[in-house]
């Protein structure tokens, strides 16, 4: 299989460029410490949201229910072999956060 693993940087809050499908965006990591999970957003190039306040969730098609063409044509997921994803996990390799093209 086909992805790129995309680094979550080791902070509550962070947004991040990366090119997915020859195409800019920016991604936003949050941890809610409240709740104990992340979640992110999918911004375009100019920081317009195009996805807000996904909970990142193991193992699930992350933008599976967001359909718009504004979107890469891919999914993005969170691999791990745990049934939950820490606020270390991404640091620590527990955890990968991945985008797999169509």
């Amino acid at each position: 299989m086909n992805y790129t693993i995309i680094d979550v940087p080791d902070m509550n809050d962070s947004i991040s460029r990366i090119v997915l499908s020859g195409k800019q965006y920016q991604l936003r990591f949050t941890w809610n410490d409240t709740g104990g999970y992340w979640t992110f957003g999918l911004l375009d190039s100019l920081g317009a949201p195009l996805l807000i306040g996904v909970k990142v969730v193991p193992q699930f098609p992350l933008n599976l229910f967001s359909g718009s063409e504004e979107l890469p044509l891919g999914i993005f997921a969170a691999l791990t072999e745990q049934d939950h994803v820490g606020r270390q996990d991404f640091v620590s390799g527990k955890a990968q956060f991945v985008y797999i093209p169509a």
